[in-house]
Order: C-alpha cells, then structure tokens, then sequence
C-alpha cells in the first residue's frame, strides 16, 4: 500500500470533525455535502473487498427515495446481492476513522480478512441524477486508484441495473451481458416471449401510465422503449425535466400517503405504476369510477405472482417447493388469502431485504415483497435446471409449454434485487396472460385497514423486539399492554420496533375499520410514549 498517496488523496477528501455515520441495509445516507470523505473511503473499501474475493465488487451512488439534497453509497457483492454483514462493520469502522487513523484501519481490515493488497481489484460504479452524485462517484474513483485497482464507470444507472451488470461479471456471463444492451435485451426478449402467448380479443394494446419520481427510471425507461413491441404503450411521467427528485411523486410518497402522486393525470380504472427515485422499488394503483383510491403494494405483487408462479408449477408436475416470504408490515389479509385460498407456506422475518432475500433462498421458488413494493423471486439452482431441461426434452405439450413460461419469467425477473423495471414487466405479462384488469387484480383480497406511526424516543435502543419483530421482549410492561389493546378490536394486530436509523419507534396497527385501526395505534403510541421513554408531548389522536 502506497502510505503517501493514502494519505495524499485522503487529505483532498477530508471527514468533517465529528461526524459519525452507521452502514446500514441501505449502506451509508446522509445530506450529499457531508459524504465525499465516506464515498472516497467506500472506494478503498470495494478496491480490499475485490482484492478479498477475487472477483467485481459494485459501488452505487444513490439515496434512492430520499429528498433530493440527501445522497448515499452501498456496495454490491460478486453475486449482485448486498454487501456481507462482516463487511458493513468494516465499512462504519473506515467512515468513520479520523484522518490519522485512516492507513491503520486499512491495514486492520487486511490482516482481519486476510486480503492480499498486491492482487487485482475489479469494480463497477453507477450512480443516480442527483446533483451531487457525478462528483461523488468521482471520490469513489479516487479511492479505488489509491489502492491499485482497476474500475468501469457506468454513469447513470438504476441501482438493479448495476446489481444485475456485477452478477453477469461475475459469472461469466451466465446471467447475461454486463453492459445495459445486455440488460434490456434479456428482459424485453423474456417479455415478448411471454405475451406472445397471450389471447387478447380485438383491442390489444397495453396502456400504462408510469411515475418515475423525476429520477433514473425515467432515463432508463425512455432507452428501453425501443425494444417493446408496438403493442405495448408506456406512457412515462415525472420524467425529471421539470420538477425535484422523489418531490411529491414516487413509490414511497404513494405508499406513505395513500393518494395518487402529483404530475399524473389519472383517468378512472386506467391501470398507473410508481417507481422510487433509484427504481427498486414499484407500486401500482388507479382511480375507480367514483374517483376512489385504491394502491395496490408490495403484498398485493407478491399474491398475484404466486397465483401465476404456483399455476405453472402444478403443470410441470416437479416436485418444488414454493413459498412466499414476508414481515410483520404486510396486511394481515394477504398472509391470510396466501395461506388459506393459495396454500401457499408464508414466512414471517424481520424488516429489511437481507433478511427475506437469505430466507427467500431455502427455496425452489422463494417470492418476497415488502410492502412498501421491494421484491423479487428466486429460483435455486437446481429448480431452474430442471426448468430449462424440460423446455428442450419434455414431450408433453401442456408441461412443456408451461415449463417454457417458467424459463421466460426466470429470464425476466432479475433475481439479484428489487427491481422496478423488471417487476413492472412481470406484472403486466402475467395480468395479460391471464386476462385480468387492474381491478379484478385488486380484488384477489380487501386489504386490512391500517396505520403506521412512529413516536420519538431518548434511545431506541430500549425496544428489544422477538419472533420476526412481532412481540417486544423490553421494555418490561409493554408487549402486556399492547396484548390488552389488541383484544379490544376485531381481526386486529400491532406490533413496535425499533427504527434502524433513527431514535424513533414505529408501529403498526390493522383493525376490521379504519376508525379501531387508527385509535389502536394511536393506544400503542401511548404505551411505547410512557413505557419507553417519549420524548417531546405526548402524541395526539
């Protein structure tokens, strides 16, 4: 390690005076101008990583649904998934090690993971549209050089984009071409694939209106058009000529506020999607002819793609095992209507996409969403063997046929991560192929009323919650409390946990009405306000 230009370059990427920053499931997120000593440092990082395992690490540039003035960095592991959790401690260690301590941290790390700094190092940079984020991959550059390694700038990129480009690297590219051609064409061919087979009567175009968060979506959409069929009519909004990133628009803005986002013109029963600003995350929702809302999510996703996934699989006659993951965030009515109508095994883990992404993996065919509309499924090797096989050697026309689909929605989803793109052509395939409109869709099951809030605390660190974050084990009193509450309303549940990025607690209740939903969590708020150490007034109903 050259201890000069370490130390050279460093200096031009100085940490501001106490400045502390956790990596978390979304890597490290902060307002963009404290962030340019971290991403110089997530450069080093990805340079050891790389060096560790010899193989591309991915570095993005994004802070995906947050205001536009904010940014952040992940790194992306050889197989498009996210960084190991041995490695995100590391990554805290070196953000946040003083200037002088810089060159000790980094020899710590080696020695800890035995990296040899005289091998190669390979990594892929993206980044989003914010305007922070050029001169920020730009830090991440510097980094990776100080240590000697090698880099491709891909420029903007959603975040799957580059997750999906680390993967094909990484295997030669058996997962496909790791450039963005290589991307679009494995998608569209995929979706082209699996319309053909669809029977529409006379009218076959397929409109949908997309809400791109004035982000990267828009840009990436807008390239890709060119591959779809005539037939299919993407009509992109919030595209990021006019107005500010995530404002007032985006999946998250649609989720958290249960109304249509600005910039879009919605017609009753005209079928509307939402990306967030880095396009990893999508909800759908239309208008019904009383001018109702309805927002169909992460949950609602991951049933209609069971239904087609489970469907296919009982033609093919293999014996794979199929489930869908979720948390406690997801509406009671859907982990009903899996169970019970589908019959389909749910699983319960704890909030963030590591955790169902690792549980996802015990599966043949493991779907997981979370609510707030991020998700994938995941094919174990061996279930998609058998799949391809069968499309070459299975006599049987039916179990061919179906098996040929299998392949078609393999190639389609892309398995390394919540992908917008990708899951917008998943749905709109599978509702074309089974006939369905948005509406029907919608009323597979009614969703549980619900409501979400969160109550300021001294330290989040007092709420101690267990099984997949269901139940709080401390503070002492509070889950007996919340017991008590519960058994005042019908088909209702609530559950607290702690934040992961703030001091903040959040809750969740689901009733029969909206009325018992709402003073249900308003009474959990309560008891965490006075159980847990509430900080500011109590909340109010």
């Amino acid at each position: 390690m050259d201890s000069e230009a370490l130390g050279k370059y460093s200096a031009l990427h100085p940490k501001p005076a106490g400045l502390s920053l956790q990596y978390g499931t979304a890597g490290f997120r902060s307002k963009a101008e404290q962030l340019d000593h971290v991403v110089f440092r997530m450069g080093l990082l990805a340079a050891l990583r790389s060096k560790a395992l010899a193989a591309t690490i991915g570095i993005m540039v994004t802070a995906s649904h947050n205001p536009e003035e904010d940014n952040g960095v992940k790194l992306v592991d050889p197989l498009g998934e996210m960084l190991h959790p041995s490695w995100e401690e590391y990554a805290t260690q070196l953000a946040n090690a003083e200037e002088q301590e810089l060159q000790k941290v980094v020899t710590e790390i080696c020695q800890k993971a035995a990296v040899d700094l005289h091998k190669d190092a390979s990594v892929f940079i993206g980044r989003d549209t914010r305007p922070s984020s050029k001169k920020l991959s730009q830090s991440v550059i510097d980094g990776i050089q100080v240590l000697g390694g090698q880099y491709h700038d891909y420029g903007l990129v959603t975040t799957p984009q580059l997750h999906f480009m680390v993967c094909c690297q990484n295997t030669q590219g058996q997962y496909g071409k790791a450039t963005l051609e290589g991307y679009y064409e494995k998608l569209s061919k995929a979706f082209m694939e699996l319309i053909k087979q669809s029977h529409c009567s006379g009218e076959c175009q397929r409109h949908l209106k997309i809400d791109c968060a004035n982000g990267i979506g828009a840009l990436k959409l807008s390239e890709m058009k060119p591959y779809f069929p005539q037939e299919v009519l993407l009509h992109i909004y919030n595209d990021g000529t006019k107005e500010k990133l995530n404002h007032l628009c985006g999946a998250d803005f649609v989720k958290v506020h249960q109304k249509p986002p600005g910039g879009l013109d919605m017609k009753p029963n005209e079928r509307c999607c939402s990306f967030d600003g880095d396009a990893d995350r999508i909800v759908y929702y239309y208008k019904d002819t009383a001018g109702h809302f309805h927002l169909i999510d992460g949950d609602k996703i991951a049933t209609l793609i069971s239904i087609f996934l489970k469907e296919l699989l009982a033609k093919v006659k293999q014996n794979f095992k199929m489930a869908v993951v979720q948390t406690a965030y997801a509406n009671g009515n859907s982990t009903r209507y899996l169970q019970e109508t589908l019959k389909v095994p749910v699983h319960c883990v704890k909030t963030g996409v590591k955790h169902l992404h690792h549980k996802a993996q015990e599966f043949d065919v493991g779907v997981y969403f979370e609510a707030n509309g991020h998700g994938t499924v995941l094919f174990s090797k061996a279930a998609e063997t058998k799949i391809r096989q069968l499309v070459k050697e299975e006599k049987d026309n039916e179990k061919r046929e179906a098996a040929k689909m299998l392949e078609n929605m393999i190639d389609l989803i892309n398995q390394t991560v919540g992908d917008a793109v990708s899951d917008m052509l998943v749905i709109e395939a599978i509702l074309a192929l089974k006939g369905l409109t948005v509406q029907q869709w919608d009323a597979l099951y009614a969703d549980l009323p619900n409501r979400l809030l969160k109550v300021q605390v001294a330290d989040r660190r007092v709420i101690d919650t267990t099984d997949a974050e269901r139940r709080a084990l401390t503070p002492p009193g509070l889950q007996e409390k919340i017991d008590a509450l519960v058994k005042k309303y019908k088909l209702s549940r609530a559950f607290v946990r702690p934040s992961g990025t703030e001091d903040v607690v959040r809750i969740y209740a689901e009733a029969d009405t909206q009325e018992n939903a709402d003073a249900l969590a308003h009474e959990v708020s309560l008891a965490v306000f006075h159980l847990a150490g509430g900080k500011g007034a109590p909340p109010q109903p």
